[in-house]
């Protein structure tokens, strides 16, 4: 990443939840303030994140309205460099905007991550490509208002691998550097509870791709599904599936709850040989 090199597979990384949204699933309206926000994302450094991953657009299952650029820059861009200015950690920004990442990358940002692997905007790939910086490109299907809609899949982990696959190959097409992406099968998103736990069941499959992988399971409808718990009450489960993802080979963790996760990562490095 900018002036750094990031080797993952030493140990797993962990990349902390900043949403500055009204709406997102989970802690919408938590952290709307700049200050809030920025106080959020240097506690979550503190607490041993080594990536903070700021959104300011909603992709909570149910159909979050679509932001307008402007407001997405506004809430973004302000939080970002506050953080860019007081921290030395790394900062991902969590858009589907090509207007929004190149204003994050001028900003300071390390990194773009874009839920929809390249496919809402069509200036995202050529910009990424230019300003030759790592990308996460996550599996889903559909539009934004789709992406959580229930899916049909003959075999989860082969259909997600192919299609990761494909998004691979396009995105080198466009001229984005293979070495700088990250690949994310997307717990939650064109899945119904059952496939996704088989994809994380069958995270090791994925190894095929030759590519870091970056699983995002926490608080997600699955553990609630599962467990039969509201948002608030998901975070045993999602320890759970933090450490199935340490164990079946993921590079990076996504999660909110950073300090009681770091634990399980640690563990879970450990019990891989790789602490």
């Amino acid at each position: 990443m900018r002036g750094q090199e990031c080797i993952l597979g030493r140990r797993t990384w962990v990349m902390g939840v900043l949403n500055v949204t009204p709406d997102s699933f989970s802690d919408g309206g938590c952290h709307l303030d700049t200050q809030a926000a920025v106080a959020h994302g240097l506690a979550m450094f503190e607490a041993g994140a080594d990536v903070v991953d700021v959104g300011g657009e909603s992709t909570r299952p149910g159909g979050a309205a679509r932001v307008d650029v402007q407001t997405e820059l506004g809430r973004v861009i302000p939080v970002v460099r506050a953080l860019r200015e007081r921290s030395a950690g790394w900062i991902s920004v969590d858009t589907t905007k090509a207007t929004v990442a190149q204003a994050a990358l001028d900003a300071g940002v390390d990194m773009i991550n874009d839920v929809s692997a390249l496919r809402f905007d069509p200036e995202m790939a050529p910009l990424l490509a230019r300003r030759g910086v790592p990308v996460v490109l996550m599996h889903s299907r559909g539009g934004f208002g789709e992406m959580h809609a229930a899916q049909h899949y003959n075999d989860v982990a082969g259909e997600v691998a192919e299609e990761l696959a494909a998004t691979l190959a396009h995105a080198e097409q466009a001229g984005i550097d293979r070495s700088q992406t990250l690949l994310d099968p997307g717990l939650g998103f064109a899945k119904e509870a059952a496939h996704s736990l088989a994809a994380l069941d069958r995270l090791d499959e994925l190894a095929v791709l030759d590519r870091p992988l970056l699983v995002g399971p926490s608080r997600k409808s699955f553990i609630g599904r599962t467990l039969d718990r509201p948002v608030d009450e998901r975070l045993m489960g999602t320890a759970a599936a933090v450490a199935a993802a340490v164990l079946g080979g993921a590079h990076m963790v996504r999660v909110h709850d950073v300090e009681a996760m770091f634990d399980v990562v640690r563990l879970g490095d450990a019990l891989r040989g790789q602490a």
